[in-house]
């Protein structure tokens, strides 16, 4: 073989190699995205079953029950559109009715959030990014300031 084209055949296997592991990388990060919905996106469109995300917004007043099974059932709402979430776990200090809170899960296949993790405010000015700008986009922002932003 001349070395012109074993030159050739090395930068091919090369590009081959490259792309490759761009796949595998692709493919390892879309399974650990996590993307944000509110009860609106969700209500718009419904994301796939079994698929890990967070979904936010305000826990309804009067929605919250604890279950026999010692879950705790509640609604989520961005004040224009409601989802049922289910949680099996010890909720933060500060979960209340009215609050805003992103909650890490997936869906049943019955239409039910089911989360494995609650996060929830810190103070009384504080509002999830995610949830705030959620609340702003459907026109249903109605305290007079803007929110404290978290990390």
């Amino acid at each position: 073989m001349k070395p012109k084209r074993q030159r050739l055949t090395l930068i091919l296997l090369g590009m081959l190699a490259l792309a490759g592991a761009t796949a595998l990388v692709l493919t390892a990060f879309e399974d650990n995205l996590v993307f944000f919905y509110s009860p609106s996106d969700i209500q718009a469109e419904p994301p796939p079953e079994g698929r890990n995300l967070r979904v936010g917004g305000l826990v309804l007043e009067g929605s919250v029950e604890k279950l026999a099974d010692g879950a705790v059932r509640f609604t989520l709402s961005d004040t224009a559109n409601e989802l049922p979430v289910v949680f099996a776990g010890i909720l933060p200090d500060l979960f209340r009715e009215g609050q805003g809170i992103v909650a890490e899960g997936r869906f049943g296949p019955e239409g039910v959030f089911h989360a494995e993790e609650v996060l929830a405010k810190h103070d009384e000015n504080y509002m999830p990014p995610e949830v705030a700008e959620a609340l702003k986009k459907s026109g249903e922002w109605q305290r007079g300031q803007e929110p404290e932003q978290g990390q």
